[in-house]
């Protein structure tokens, strides 16, 4: 503060003739102000006013000149007095209350000028004899005014840059949930099969238990224990499907997004996947038709799938391209990579759950079950996928109703 005060004070703009000038100081000082604890704000504003002496003083007589410069330093007095009193008002005057308000905080400084200008002027008086016309006292005011907006400016730019850091933020950590609930989706619909296979495991198991007792077999108790577990087992498995199903269905209208916002959302998240995996990959994607607002999480849960699996099929560098259309009550859905073809010997078993052709580095194989989970969904909303080599690479195609899209859950 001491060394950046002097410096914005020798910036002078005269907008009324050689007497009254505007220097950049006290809006310099008026931020340091405010980032200092209100304890110190006097021994700063001493130490400050003290530094704008000296270095006008020193600037004033470059031959450094003691006798020369004491005299150049009482000429400053009157300096000394004003970022003195400046700092001594901002101290009483309860300056941090007004932080995120910067109107109000650009009237608080324009008050601390215009009182620290009336002491400075005062002994301005008292020590060289100085008068002042009207047209004095009004150019010092808008002087005043002037350093005032020029705060307040400044404040609400930054203010302003904070707002967008924010949003930026925000706008991250909706991505990560969207993302995260999407694949709570996926993995809900799995559950849901394990739950109807698990019906089914107990009710056959309680079959065969009756048969065997009707026979009186041994292991008729056996079969009976064993379907006990398969109960417990689905019950477990009902109450964890009843807590992530009221997760993912406490929803909102924000939930709902337009065709344009999810694609351009899928491939902000697989332009960070593909540069985590040092891919050089072009993303381009195309909206065709009319479409209403989609539910986001089950969009996401099928489009973010099929373009990251056409990420990791490239090898270092391609395109992948997105492309929805709108076909009366249909939605169909391209996502086509530039990868290397799918063998034909795979492409009937490529949406087996646990098939996988992709490896590590450490040679450990990938889950497999990302296609899987399309196919799931797909099928289970009354839809149909295919997969198909083209010269330039590999497309997915979906055709689902529309309202698997629209709906919730």
């Amino acid at each position: 503060m001491a060394s950046a005060v002097p410096a914005a004070g020798e910036l002078k703009i005269y907008p009324f003739g050689e007497v009254f000038r505007i220097g950049l100081g006290p809006p310099v000082m008026f931020f340091f102000l405010l980032c200092i604890r209100k304890e110190r704000m006097v021994w700063a504003g001493l130490i400050t006013a003290m530094a704008v002496v000296v270095v006008r003083s020193v600037l004033e007589q470059p031959l450094f000149h003691i006798e020369a410069v004491f005299a150049s330093a009482l000429h400053h007095i009157p300096a000394f007095v004003y970022y003195f009193s400046y700092a001594c008002l901002c101290r009483f005057s309860q300056l941090k209350r007004y932080e995120n308000q910067p109107i109000k905080i650009g009237l608080v400084m324009l008050g601390i000028d215009l009182a620290s200008n009336s002491i400075e002027l005062f002994v301005d008086s008292l020590l060289f004899a100085i008068t002042l016309s009207l047209d004095d006292v009004i150019e010092i005011f808008l002087i005043a005014f002037a350093r005032g907006f020029i705060v307040v400016s400044l404040l609400t730019m930054l203010k302003l840059n904070d707002a967008y850091i924010r949003e930026k933020h925000i706008t991250k950590q909706h991505e990560h949930m969207l993302m995260l609930v999407s694949n709570l989706y996926e993995e809900t619909i799995y559950l849901k099969k394990t739950l109807n296979d698990a019906e089914e495991a107990t009710k056959e198991s309680y079959q065969l238990y009756r048969s065997l007792k009707q026979d009186n077999h041994e292991a008729s108790q056996k079969a009976l224990k064993l379907a006990g577990k398969i109960h417990d087992i689905k019950k477990d498995n009902q109450r964890i499907f009843a807590g992530l199903s009221r997760v993912i269905t406490n929803e909102s209208p924000k939930d709902f997004m337009s065709a344009e916002e999810l694609l351009q959302l899928a491939v902000q998240i697989n332009e960070k996947y593909a540069a985590s995996l040092k891919k050089d990959i072009l993303f381009f994607k195309m909206v065709s038709g009319k479409h209403t607002p989609y539910h986001a999480y089950t969009f996401l849960s099928l489009v973010n799938n099929l373009v990251s699996n056409g990420v990791e099929a490239i090898v270092e560098q391609g395109t992948i391209e997105i492309h929805l259309l709108s076909r009366q009550d249909w939605i169909e859905l391209q996502v086509r990579n530039s990868g290397q073809p799918i063998a034909d010997k795979y492409t009937e078993v490529i949406f087996e759950p646990g098939f996988t052709t992709k490896y590590d580095k450490q040679g450990n194989p990938s889950t497999g079950i990302g296609l899987a989970h399309v196919r799931e969904i797909v099928n289970g909303s009354g839809g149909n996928i295919a997969v198909k080599n083209e010269p330039d690479g590999v497309l997915f195609r979906i055709r689902i109703p529309g309202r698997s899209f629209i709906e919730k859950g």
